[in-house]
């Protein structure tokens, strides 16, 4: 039978794996064989576990659009980026948060009911999980803060003067100061 490259050094591993260095091992360690090839399925399968959230559709209607300016901290000592701001929501609990550096977007965050997702476009990377945000997730409090929700303890929610905004991780510096419009 024909066996791949990948499929030979899976067995290899799996056999030096399994080889005790000492007679007793075998008798305490059951499980570690099993426990190498979960991991190694994790692996090949990637470490995304949750499927992404599908595009957001703000055609769609039901959605309650508000566009601003915002600059953002991305912790104590980084820089202040400026840039455009733009938060969607809806009644069933969807919200959508797009910060754009003209002309490239920065940041898109969405959250349902039971799903959170955040993407940094400039690092190609997506994060996400279930239930609310953590308070890691800033972008995801906004939509709640200015919907009246009270943040996390570790975030500082502030109204300031002509419908301007602060929002403030206080253990790591992370800021997001701007204004939308009504």
């Amino acid at each position: 039978m024909f066996e791949t490259f990948e499929y030979q050094m899976f067995k290899k591993i799996c056999h030096h794996l399994g080889k005790p260095a000492r007679r007793e091992a075998t008798k305490r360690s059951p499980w570690l064989l099993p426990s190498v090839f979960s991991l190694f399925i994790m692996c090949v399968a990637g470490c995304q576990i949750f499927p992404k959230l599908p595009p957001v559709d703000l055609s769609q209607p039901g959605w309650n659009i508000r566009q601003g300016q915002a600059v953002w901290r991305s912790k104590k000592d980084a820089p202040e980026i400026a840039g455009e701001l733009l938060v969607a929501t809806r009644s069933d609990d969807k919200t959508f948060v797009q910060f754009t550096k003209t002309p490239l977007p920065f940041v898109a965050a969405q959250s349902t009911r039971h799903h959170w997702q955040i993407e940094a476009i400039p690092q190609n990377k997506t994060f996400s999980g279930p239930g609310k945000p953590p308070v890691r997730a800033l972008w995801l409090w906004l939509p709640r803060c200015l919907a009246g929700e009270k943040p996390p303890k570790k975030l500082s929610w502030q109204r300031l003067e002509n419908n301007s905004w602060r929002l403030e991780n206080r253990v790591t510096g992370e800021s997001l100061e701007g204004y939308l419009s009504p």
